[in-house]
């Protein structure tokens, strides 16, 4: 159920573009594609679309859903939507390796939610327990934080098992390890295994790559600031309602685009969002949700050219523009 599924698998065609007037009802009209199905992890977006947010800086907001057959990011690079959510800022580098022209403009989780959960009571309780046992891993991840697992904490390639997002496998064998969000797999494993895992979330241990990013095209970023301006602010007061004050707006709208979502599985994910400071925690607590520094983008990118994941002359500092965060928007004092 976690939004990270969507970067691990192979999406198929995108369906027929959609078409983007600039303007409704007096007020512009953009649309934003997510990448997964509506879910917790998508909840201030909802948010500031249920409760009036976006209405009222002037945007008329349509949230496109991601899923296993919906490549929006294919969309964005269209010009078929004004805004992505992104993921970690791996992405947002090979943008920059492929001449994509998109860009990074917010990054509403200063962590990525994800981990590797083991079994309590097998002698699996500590990070570097982890070395000695099967890990499954997608695809996706093999290519991705596991290579950093690998040059940065010495895990070894024969690790690796498939995983195909079925924790059956994991139920099964106590003996090893999986990946998954803090905020969705451990729900759905301790109602398919009985247990409480453990969880160990990858950026405790330096994996610091913001996610949940908002992207645009640099076009839009050049010829409707503006409206990027006023996306990522009311985006980020949806944030800030959704997590520190009343979501029930946004957990309607959600359950309204995905019927298939649980009271529970909200309840669930929104309390580890909290737990886990995934979009409140280092600089955003003064900088404000959605912070964006030039220092972590560049810690970031070093390990990774490290790690082998991106070209040591990848001109990092296009993958990014900060202009419209770091200003404490979304921060609730006192």
């Amino acid at each position: 159920m976690s939004r990270m599924r969507l970067t691990r698998r192979t999406l198929l065609a995108a369906p027929a573009l959609l078409a983007t007037p600039l303007r409704a009802r007096g007020r512009d009209r953009v649309t934003f594609g997510t990448n997964w199905i509506a879910q917790a992890e998508h909840g201030g977006f909802y948010q500031a679309l249920a409760d009036g947010t976006y209405e009222r800086h002037g945007l008329d907001v349509r949230i496109v859903p991601g899923g296993p057959n919906v490549n929006n990011r294919a969309l964005l690079i269209a010009g078929s939507l004004d805004f992505f959510m992104g993921g970690s800022l791996i992405q947002a580098f090979a943008a920059v390796e492929q001449n994509v022209p998109t860009v990074v403009v917010a990054a509403i989780f200063q962590k990525e939610p994800q981990a590797l959960l083991s079994h309590p009571g097998q002698g699996l309780d500590r990070w570097e327990d982890l070395k000695s046992i099967p890990l499954l891993i997608s695809r996706t991840g093999e290519a991705t934080f596991f290579r950093w697992m690998v040059a940065a904490h010495g895990f070894s390639p024969g690790q690796l098992r498939p995983y195909t997002f079925n924790s059956g496998p994991f139920c099964r064998d106590p003996r090893v390890a999986q990946q998954g969000y803090v905020t969705a797999e451990p729900f759905a494993i301790e109602r398919a295994c009985g247990i409480r895992p453990n969880v160990f979330l990858l950026a405790e241990y330096g994996w610091d790559t913001y996610s949940t990013t908002i992207e645009t095209r640099i076009d839009t970023l050049q010829s409707r600031s503006d409206v990027v301006r006023r996306f990522v602010e009311a985006s980020i007061l949806g944030w800030s309602t959704y997590l520190s004050g009343d979501g029930a707006a946004g957990n309607a709208a959600i359950k309204r685009d995905n019927a298939d979502m649980s009271d529970e599985q909200i309840a669930f994910s929104t309390a580890k969002l909290k737990e886990y400071g995934i979009v409140l925690s280092g600089e955003a607590i003064q900088l404000g949700i959605g912070a964006l520094t030039e220092a972590r983008i560049q810690g970031f990118f070093s390990r990774m050219v490290q790690a082998g994941l991106v070209k040591p002359d990848t001109d990092w500092r296009r993958s990014f523009d900060p202009r419209f965060v770091n200003r404490g928007l979304g921060l609730r004092r006192g």
